[in-house]
């Protein structure tokens, strides 16, 4: 015996063994989601189901069969109906549009859970920045919208570059990108942006070096140099002849054009009265009653302000050049930073712009650099260092060229000794100190050396900076935007090399719209009412606005509680971050899995049941904002009272108590069948299920004419009850003899006829006779029996009636097989038997062969044991070669 025969026995075995045990339950209709039985209607009867039974199945549009067809057969096993889940999900391809996109795969459905591939077309990819990506056929369809969106490459910059590190970008990102120093874009602006479309970039990143026109020059000004072309940085120095230069001695290219203006020459210039009164600022030095042209004056800021524009003016022809203004500077400083080795004198905070502090230094260490430090705009000035006395290094001289001499004329210099040095074409000498192993300031004479840098340049979009004083190396600007503009970059430029450097960009500010929302939190706006919330939160917020948010109750703000609006964009708002929760709710009955004394906010826990009860409600309870949800309750579950049904009987032991989930079986009464399933279930003190039992017996059999019932008559038949009809003399029976109880129905009855009809000879049949002396004439009822001839079998009733005319149906006589010796010896086979060498086989009989000697049965051979069937015998064959089979 095989494995698989021993397989299918022990599973016999088993079915048969549970089944006499009383544990195999039948099964009852099956109940299909997404589909249903074929038939289901006229197929209800049959259930409950026996064990191996199995039903044909549909699915609806968009399930399939487990085994992925339309159809399919459904098992009655042990465990159950076989497939446990008939119907599943399927997506299709054709439920799915790809723009700019198509499926790699050439299957059209797909199973649940099947993944497939989508591809986008050539210049677009997926929201992830790739050219493919997946989906998943899920329960309610596909996983996602498979996304192909339009791209663009990470484009090549000429002269310009990008903060950006990103290799694509998808439709409509915007990409800044900043010109190279001394380079401008066609909008001659050293900054820009592109933007992705759908036909590529909107334009190139591309800047082009800077230039400025060749100005109109005045009449008796003198320019030099004198080029075709200037480039950006490029000088103009101006000179009059005759008469007195009104404006700048010089001017310089920017990307924004030539600045300050030129100068005109005039014959005639007048002075100035006194210089004006700047608010929270004052006049350095000693005021006169009269400045001539040219003259400078220089301003400071009190004490809390800081100063925007230039801080000289000049009188220009009897004007005064633009005013700087003092600004009073909010940001404070935080704590004085400490200095090592150090020690300073304290003030009390907080410490406003232009406050200062003084450090000193331990005993046997030296200050490098100024004690006293500062608080400008916010920040401390730079912290002098304190370095231990014996440990100060020395100055080498300086290795200068153009330098004409150097005093005093020492290879090494000790800290805090100066020198002094003249360069070459220079009438001044420079002085420089040997700091800690530096010189301060560092000894130079370039060649072509700028000391001063021309008046500063009036940037665009910046409040008015009309000024004709030249600037020393290292001094700087500072720069104020005109209203609705903020500075970019830096806030001041500074005088490097006879050019100005750095140069700020005034910028227009951008508002914001809504602030972000919060989970948990809203936009603190006290005094409001909700109509005016609403206004408030509808607006435009100006660049710089702040706005403060407000938790919930339960919840505390983790991070800073405002937000600003910067350029547009609000910056990173809190977090509302719920406050813990005590132990949960107790509820009786009921026990909390992992009970702790408190919990964070979003933790759970979960409820269960002691034995009898069941959770009323959702199990699982959250905390909240420092609050638990609404907790379950524990209701009694288990049934009493097992419920009655008419004409059933419980077939197991009745209890008094059931718990939820457990079944009870009945069976019907006799003479009566269930319609349906015979089991009900405890649900949560709930018995669920119905159980009906049909009468099946039969009353009153049918009556029939000419015919009387010959069987104990009752006054109920049980089911499959039999009731036996005879017919009147002289009436044939036509039908069956009986009646059948099925189902509370009677079976169909017989009829009974009058035989009046008489029949003329009875007819031949081939190879056989009738055994009586035929009549030329037979009565009603008369009969007469056939025979075959020797050799020949009889097939059928030999005995055939006169009924109503007619014959009945006459039987045959089956032709004998003859076996050929010549076709054996043809076919190389022989009598199995020799006793059984019969040259004649009746129909229906079987006769047996073998090989010859030395040959085998063909692959197409028919059996060596054959039947003969009305004449016809299928003879095998041997061969020693592959041979067909012969019939005869």
């Amino acid at each position: 015996m095989g494995w698989s025969s021993m397989w299918l026995f022990a599973n016999a075995l088993t079915l048969w063994l549970s089944t006499a045990k009383g544990e195999v339950k039948p099964c009852d209709f099956p109940q299909i989601k997404n589909g249903g039985l074929y038939n289901a209607k006229s197929l209800r009867p049959y259930f409950p189901a026996s064990v191996g039974k199995q039903f044909s199945y549909y699915c609806n549009r968009g399930f399939t069969t487990p085994s992925g067809t339309f159809w399919d057969y459904i098992h009655c096993t042990v465990q159950g109906w076989e497939p446990e889940v008939p119907c599943v999900k399927t997506c299709s391809k054709s439920d799915i549009e790809i723009e700019n996109g198509f499926f790699s795969e050439s299957d059209l459905i797909y199973a649940l859970n099947k993944k497939t591939q989508f591809k986008c077309k050539q210049g677009y990819v997926t929201a992830s920045g790739e050219t493919s990506g997946p989906i998943t056929c899920l329960q309610n369809g596909w996983s996602a919208q498979p996304s192909c969106i339009k791209s663009c490459d990470r484009p090549i910059f000429e002269n310009s570059g990008t903060k950006s590190n990103s290799t694509w970008f998808k439709l409509n990102d915007k990409l800044d990108y900043e010109c190279h120093t001394g380079y401008e874009n066609k909008h001659k602006d050293t900054k820009g942006s592109i933007t992705c479309n759908y036909d590529g970039w909107s334009d190139k990143p591309s800047c082009y070096e800077s230039e400025c026109s060749i100005p109109l020059i005045g009449p008796y000004l003198i320019v030099n140099p004198k080029k075709e072309q200037y480039k950006v940085g490029d000088l103009l120095e101006f000179s009059c002849r005759p008469g007195h230069r009104v404006g700048p001695d010089s001017v310089q290219c920017y990307n924004f054009g030539w600045s300050p203006s030129f100068p005109t020459c005039k014959g005639q210039v007048g002075s100035c009265d006194q210089p004006p009164e700047v608010l929270n600022g004052e006049i350095k030095g000693t005021k006169k009653e009269e400045y001539g042209h040219g003259e400078v004056v220089a301003y400071d800021c009190k004490p809390r302000f800081t100063l925007k524009g230039p801080n000289k003016i000049q009188c220009v022809d009897g004007k005064w050049t633009t005013l700087p203004i003092c600004i009073e500077e909010e940001k404070t400083c935080g704590d004085i930073p400490e200095l090592k080795h150090g020690s300073v004198q304290f003030s009390n905070p907080p410490y406003h712009h232009g406050d200062s502090v003084e450090f000193t230094c331990l005993e046997t260490f030296t200050m490098i650099g100024s004690g006293s430090v500062s608080c400008i705009s916010g920040r401390w000035t730079q912290l002098p260092q304190c370095v231990a006395t014996d440990q100060l290094k020395k100055c080498k001289a300086p290795q200068l060229t153009y330098v004409d001499r150097i005093q005093p004329n020492k290879k090494e210099f000790h800290h805090n000794v100066s020198m002094s040095y003249k360069c070459r074409g220079k009438k001044e000498y420079k002085h420089s100190t040997c700091i800690n192993g530096r010189w301060d300031p560092e000894p130079t004479c370039r060649g072509a050396e700028k000391e001063f840098c021309p008046p500063p340049p009036q940037i665009p979009n910046a409040q008015v900076m009309q000024t004709t004083v030249k600037y020393q190396d290292g001094e700087k600007v500072s720069v104020l935007c005109q209203d609705n503009y903020i500075i970019q970059d830096t806030e001041e430029m500074v005088c490097r090399d006879g050019r100005w450097q750095s140069l700020p960009r005034c910028i227009e500010k951008i508002p914001c719209s809504q602030p972000p929302e919060i989970d948990h939190g809203s936009i603190k706006l006290p005094g409001v009412s909700e109509e005016g919330r609403d206004r408030v939160e509808s607006r435009i917020h100006e660049h710089g606005t702040t706005l403060s948010y407000v938790c919930e109750d339960g919840f505390r703000m983790a991070e800073e509680h405002r937000v600003t609006c910067n350029m547009g964009k609000w910056s990173a708002p809190p977090r509302c971050v719920g406050l813990p929760c005590g132990p949960p709710t107790s509820i009786q009955h009921g026990i909390v899995s992992n009970e702790l004394d408190s919990y964070q906010h979003g933790e759970e826990v979960t409820y269960s049941c002691t034995e009898g009860f069941g959770i009323d409600g959702p199990a699982l309870i959250k905390c909240e904002g420092g609050k638990w949800s609404q907790p379950p309750a524990c209701i009694r579950t288990n049934c009493d009272n097992i419920p009655r049904f008419e004409n059933a009987v419980l077939i197991e032991k009745e209890k008094i108590s059931y718990r939820s989930g457990e079944q009870v079986t009945f069976k019907c009464a006799p003479s009566y069948q269930l319609d349906g399933s015979n089991i009900v279930t405890c649900v949560n003190r709930k018995w669920i299920g119905e159980l009906v039992c049909k009468d099946n017996s039969c009353v009153d059999p049918p009556l029939v004419k000419n015919a009387t019932i010959v069987t104990r008559p009752m006054d109920k038949y049980p089911p499959n009850a039999k009731v036996r009809y005879e017919c009147n003399k002289s009436f044939e029976l036509f039908g069956e003899v009986e009646v059948m109880c099925q189902n509370g129905v009677w079976t169909e009855p017989p009829k009974c006829k009058e035989t009046t009809g008489k029949c003329g000879p009875p007819p031949p049949i081939d190879n056989g006779d009738i055994t009586s002396f035929p009549l030329p004439m037979y009565a009603p009822l008369s009969s007469v029996e056939y025979q075959c001839q020797s050799l020949y079998q009889l097939q059928g009733n030999k005995k055939i009636t006169c009924r109503n005319g007619e014959w009945s149906e006459p039987p045959k006589c089956l032709h004998a097989c003859i076996i050929l010796e010549e076709i054996m010896e043809r076919l190389n086979i022989i009598y199995r038997w020799r006793e059984n060498k019969k040259l004649y086989i009746r129909s229906g009989d079987y006769v047996e062969f073998q090989c010859k000697f030395g040959y085998k049965q063909t692959k197409t051979s028919p059996p060596l044991r054959t039947k003969c069937v009305d004449g016809h015998i299928n003879y095998p064959s041997c061969s020693k070669n592959a041979l067909g089979s012969i019939s005869e």
